[in-house]
């Protein structure tokens, strides 16, 4: 892959996933979140294209964290909903989940293809991509639906591919990328990682959530005040 726009480079999409975020207390309660009952429409604009551009004083007006996502159903806005330890829950308006820690895909909740559960098994390089060396191996689970696809078992080679310059909201960001070349059980795909040299943090990556479905997922408004302002 060539330096590009994070906001702008996702591949040609088909439907509407969402564009506008709307959580109700209901939708929240019970689950530790981070909002208030009366949680109402945080204003992100809506775009009738497939794709969106974020625009970036709305973004960040917000007072929410905020991340893009792209799929085969479209691209919308998410904003983080709750925390569990690790596990962030980040919501769109259609009530579609995309669950994150440490920056992994670990589940989903909507769209035609959905993630019930990745786990890695043994030692996990994705609490910091960058001391990861040419050829380290991730053993990964996963549950996929429809066609109850449980407990397969892909094995992930990692592989650094060097320094690129992304844009996100139109800053640019030099970022480390990380190439993971998925294999087994069916599965025959690659998850990039664009990990910032300083810290860790992924800014953006491109991950499998299936044999057949991958989500690009670019950091808008992190959720850490530290990174917010870099």
């Amino acid at each position: 892959m060539t330096s590009k726009d994070a906001v702008t480079a996702a591949p040609p999409l088909r439907n509407l996933l969402a564009v506008a975020v709307l959580l109700s207390a209901a939708l929240i309660a019970g689950c530790g979140s981070l909002a208030e009952a009366s949680f109402k429409s945080i204003g992100i604009a809506i775009s009738g294209k497939p794709d969106i551009a974020p625009d970036p004083d709305a973004v960040a007006a917000n007072r929410f964290a905020q991340i893009k996502v792209n799929g085969s159903d479209g691209g919308a806005i998410l904003v983080l909903g709750n925390i569990d330890g690790k596990r962030q829950a980040w919501y769109s308006a259609d009530r579609s989940i995309v669950f994150l820690q440490d920056g992994l895909v670990v589940a989903t909740h909507g769209g035609r293809s959905e993630l019930r559960s990745m786990s890695i098994e043994g030692s996990n390089p994705f609490h910091d991509l960058r001391k990861v060396e040419a050829g380290t191996t991730v053993h990964r689970r996963y549950d996929v639906m429809p066609g109850y696809h449980y407990g397969m078992r892909v094995t992930g080679t990692l592989q650094p591919l060097g320094q690129e310059t992304l844009r996100i909201l139109g800053k640019s960001r030099e970022l480390l990328h990380i190439q993971e070349t998925l294999d087994g059980a069916g599965w025959s795909t690659r998850n990039h990682y664009w990990v910032d040299p300083d810290n860790g943090f992924i800014w953006k990556s491109v991950q499998a959530i299936s044999a057949d479905a991958s989500l690009e997922i670019v950091q808008l408004k992190p959720f850490s005040a530290d990174l917010r302002n870099r």
